[in-house]
């Protein structure tokens, strides 16, 4: 039995060389997880290649395009990784492009017109002889490697097949698999920080603050938020049901066909944040405050407000184009003066690409770290391909398959949403204004 301080012995392994690439939005400990995995690698005698900028450079493989190394990879150096673990940013820059965009079904994978990106990143990471690839990203990253596996699934057995294992990365916190994703708590904290200093101007100045977070999927973020940072009120998807939840007819824009589908009630919600205005005014003596939205929102939204809005390689909404914050500010403002009869300015504001590489705070750094090497023991200890590295507990390791996360018949992943019957869910209640009669 090998003593308590010593480091786990070298283990054997067929694999020499492995890629790392981050892709979607930045979060903070990024780098505390792509150093902690180069570095368990590197002491095993693997190489390690950092892919820049996300899967964009893969995607532009060709006979007349090789990968070149210093502008589309580096080699990862226990030199270049030298304090980098709670440095911010990330040291290998990411993107979203999404080599998987055209494959939505399982069929899909049988085209090879819809596979041909997917192929490309394949085959540019075999010309560098990589062995294995460590994804780290979000919920749409974990869509990317969950069919980049299939695609090699689909492979003759003689070819050569790059195990693919998945990080768990968004500050939207939103990740079936893992209780708290690395850079979340750093992005609340920032988040929190800017609501305080919003709070006491506004009470400074008498206004309303609005603040659009960040969160499309799950409220997370928002709630977080507005917890640490005392705001008056929170909004996110998982509150649109009963009187905020309406159903609109409109046209699938791509098949044309008549769809039903469910939108906020935004005169419901809206008369819902006046409704907390008017009780700290008239019960508590004040005249101002912060509220907090979730960006998901915007895409409950009726089909008339995101007419014209672009889509991502995702086929998400720009919530940026929306100006959320900005629309419910307006309706909030215009229906407080129809209730009382009184002018309150109401300020919308979006938050949250602040907090995406904010300094990491120890315990994202530690998770991140764990993460990282959990990658080295899922890939050279285990020896396993298509699972995510999550943890539990004291960061025990844990390693869920893909097919747990990955609906198998749409290949989308399954968003974890704030549940409201949680004790999470009842805190941000609890705390917030109490307009119960």
């Amino acid at each position: 039995m090998s003593s308590p301080l010593s480091p786990p012995p070298h283990a054997q392994t067929p694999i020499h060389k492995v890629a790392i690439v981050f892709a979607g939005g930045p979060a903070p400990a990024a780098n505390a997880v792509i150093s902690a995995a180069a570095d368990s690698f590197m002491r095993n005698g693997v190489q390690v290649v950092g892919i820049m900028n996300g899967y964009s450079n893969l995607m532009q493989f060709g006979p007349d395009r090789p990968l070149t190394e210093g502008k589309d990879y580096i080699m990862i150096t226990p030199r270049l990784m030298r304090r980098v673990r709670s440095a911010q940013g990330i040291v290998i820059g990411t993107a979203r492009a999404n080599p998987g965009k055209s494959v939505s079904h399982p069929n899909h994978l049988d085209d090879p017109e819809k596979v041909q990106p997917l192929r490309t990143v394949y085959e540019a990471l075999c010309s560098i002889g990589v062995d294995a690839l460590i994804s780290i990203g979000g919920d749409d990253t974990l869509k990317t490697a969950n069919k980049l596996k299939l695609f090699q699934d689909r492979l003759p057995a003689e070819a050569r097949h790059i195990p693919v294992v998945h990080l768990p990365k968004t500050i939207d916190n939103d990740y079936t698999g893992i209780d708290f994703t690395f850079g979340y708590f750093t992005a609340v904290d920032a988040l929190a920080g800017e609501l305080r200093n919003l709070l006491y101007d506004a009470e400074a100045t008498r206004v309303y603050y609005l603040a659009e977070t960040m969160g499309r999927s799950a409220g997370w973020l928002a709630y977080g938020a507005a917890i640490a940072g005392e705001a008056s009120l929170v909004i996110s998807v998982e509150d649109i049901h009963g009187d905020y939840l309406a159903m609109e007819e409109s046209k699938d824009e791509e098949t044309g066909q008549s769809v039903t589908r469910e939108i906020m009630n935004v005169d419901e919600v809206v008369k819902r944040i006046v409704k907390t205005m008017r009780v700290r005014e008239e019960k508590e003596g004040k005249q101002y405050g912060v509220i907090v939205v979730a960006e998901g929102l915007a895409e409950f939204l009726p089909a008339s407000y995101l007419k014209d809005i672009p889509r991502d390689e995702h086929k998400h909404i720009s919530v940026a184009q929306v100006n959320l914050n900005r629309r419910l500010a307006r309706y909030v403002a215009d229906e407080y003066k129809k209730q009382t009869g009184k002018e309150r300015r109401v300020i919308g504001l979006q938050l949250g690409y602040e907090a995406r590489c904010s300094k990491p705070h120890a315990f994202d750094v530690m998770l991140g770290s764990q993460l990282g090497v959990g990658a080295y023991r899922a890939l050279i200890e285990k020896r396993l391909n298509g699972v995510m590295v999550s943890v539990h507990g004291q960061l025990e390791l844990q390693y869920v398959p893909f097919e747990e996360l990955v609906d198998p018949h749409t290949l989308v992943t399954m968003v974890r949403y704030i549940d409201l019957d949680s004790d999470f869910h009842k805190l941000a209640r609890f705390l917030e204004t109490d307009v119960s009669e």
